[in-house]
Formats: C-alpha cells, structure tokens, sequence
C-alpha cells in the first residue's frame, strides 16, 4: 500500500469520484459527491494506493489562517478496519504541521444519532480529537453537528 500526497486537480478528481461512488451508505447524494469532488481541487488530499487502484483518500481544507479541516475522507469498504485511514490522517497531520497550521477540525453527526456515525465518532476520537462544540441545527435538527478539535503545537 502506497502513501501519497495528490496535488494534481484532475487525478484528485479521479480518486475521490472512484471512492466516494463506491460508498453510497456516507455519500448516496450525488449532489454532494460532486461538491466534494469539486472543492478537493484547492485542498491538501492524500491517497492510499494499492496496485495503482486508490482505496482511500483524505482531504483538509483551510478554513482560517491557522486551522484545518478534514473536509473528507473516505476508505473503500473492503478495505476497512486495516489501519489505512489512521495512516492516511497521520500523514496528513504532519504535512499540516510542516505547513504551520495549529488546528485540525472535523464535523460529523452527533453520537448516538446513527449507528454508522458512532463509529465514525469512536474513528475520531482514536485518532485524538477532542469534543468542541455541538451545533444542533447546523445540518437540519434529524442530524445535530459535532465538532471535533485537534491542537497541533
């Protein structure tokens, strides 16, 4: 499995069109896979690459001039429960720290909403995050936001 920083816009594209179709239990409106896939072009993406076939990608995205976002993420469902994900963050938060960012967030949907998301939370919090903020009608009140932190220095 290969490791790598994408910079190319079109190959960006390409990997994250590949994986987030093959995921339509997170990702089933395409409305919002192509708003994904549109803004990774100004974003620091990284790839896991296996026999030139990508199985994960994540993206941050700066949202101030000393914080991250991890914007997107997303590992092919075989793949799985093997680390990459784990690798595919630690990778980026070091490019992140090497560029002098200081924050990493992350928003996904409340514990104890869905089933699918508590496991994306438990994901985040192995990872470090810390529980910020809550924002109960962000996204619209069936999917209260959470928001995860992560210092850098």
């Amino acid at each position: 499995m290969n490791l790598l920083e994408i910079k190319n816009s079109t190959e960006k594209k390409r990997i994250l069109r590949t994986v987030l179709e093959a995921l339509p239990e997170w990702f089933e409106m395409k409305s919002g896979r192509e708003s994904y896939i549109k803004e990774c072009e100004t974003q620091l993406c990284f790839a896991a690459v296996e026999k030139e076939k990508p199985v994960g990608f994540i993206c941050l995205k700066e949202t101030g001039k000393d914080t991250l976002e991890l914007a997107v993420m997303g590992i092919l469902k075989e793949y799985h429960r093997r680390g990459i994900g784990k690798q595919l963050f630690v990778q980026a938060k070091q490019r992140a720290m090497e560029l002098g960012y200081s924050f990493i967030q992350v928003k996904t949907v409340k514990m104890g909403i869905y089933p699918s998301y508590d496991k994306t939370n438990l994901f985040y919090k192995s990872l470090g995050f810390k529980e910020f903020e809550i924002f109960p009608t962000l996204w619209d009140e069936n999917n209260p936001c959470q928001i995860y932190v992560m210092n850098l220095c």
